[in-house]
């Protein structure tokens, strides 16, 4: 049987190599700290030395402390050091983190890229476009049918109210004019001609109002 490669999840190496450099830090900054009190107790000791008056003791105490004191300023390199590949271990776990998401965004893209059908795609939009032209022509001739029966009808319906209002005018004028007349038992005398409305005026009239 094949054997099985073991898949790590680089996020989580990640989050290990950030974890081991803050214990390392931390490791240094108690090295730093047992430093600074073995370099105390030493200065001491110079001092107490230099009291009795022994200097033989005073340079190896010495030179102890300068020792001491290098070591202190290496642990401060090394922290600097060990800072540094923190903040880039971030930034590469950061930088994973979006190849990460490019990758999934790629994988979506493709998905839809295979499911999506180029041609079919425009052909649907092309049979949208000319059903969508079809309805918008459709929707005119209707509305242009319905407009010539509406409006011949009201232009037919407005003429025929003007001609009815012309001839109540003329028929009231005439019953009042008629009404008014003098009877020819009574002797009065008739109308005037300039009163009277004649029938060529009618005429005139409906020939204007184009009703033959």
């Amino acid at each position: 049987m094949r054997a099985s490669v073991p898949v790590y999840n680089k996020p989580d190496i990640i989050k290990d190599q950030n974890r081991e450099l803050r214990g390392t830090q931390r490791a240094i900054t108690r090295d730093r700290a047992g430093l600074e009190k073995q370099e105390k107790q030493l200065e001491l000791e110079i001092k107490k030395m230099a009291k009795t008056g022994n200097k033989d003791a005073c340079k190896i105490l010495a030179k102890q402390l300068v020792q001491v004191r290098k070591q202190k300023t290496r642990t401060y390199a090394v922290s600097s050091k060990v800072t540094s590949m923190s903040t880039q271990t971030k930034v590469m776990g950061s930088q994973m983190k979006m190849a990460g998401a490019m990758t999934t965004t790629a994988k979506t893209m493709q998905a839809v890229n295979k499911k999506m059908d180029p041609q079919k795609t425009l052909q649907t939009m092309q049979n949208f476009q000319k059903e969508n032209m079809k309805m918008e022509m459709t929707e005119e001739m209707i509305n242009d049918t319905l407009d010539d029966i509406f409006d011949d009808s009201a232009d037919e319906e407005e003429s025929q109210d003007i001609v009815n209002q012309v001839l109540d005018e003329i028929g009231i004028e005439i019953s009042g004019k008629m009404a008014n007349a003098p009877s020819a038992g009574k002797g009065l005398p008739s109308a005037s001609k300039s009163t009277a409305i004649s029938d060529e005026e009618i005429e005139r009239q409906l020939k204007a109002l184009g009703v033959d």
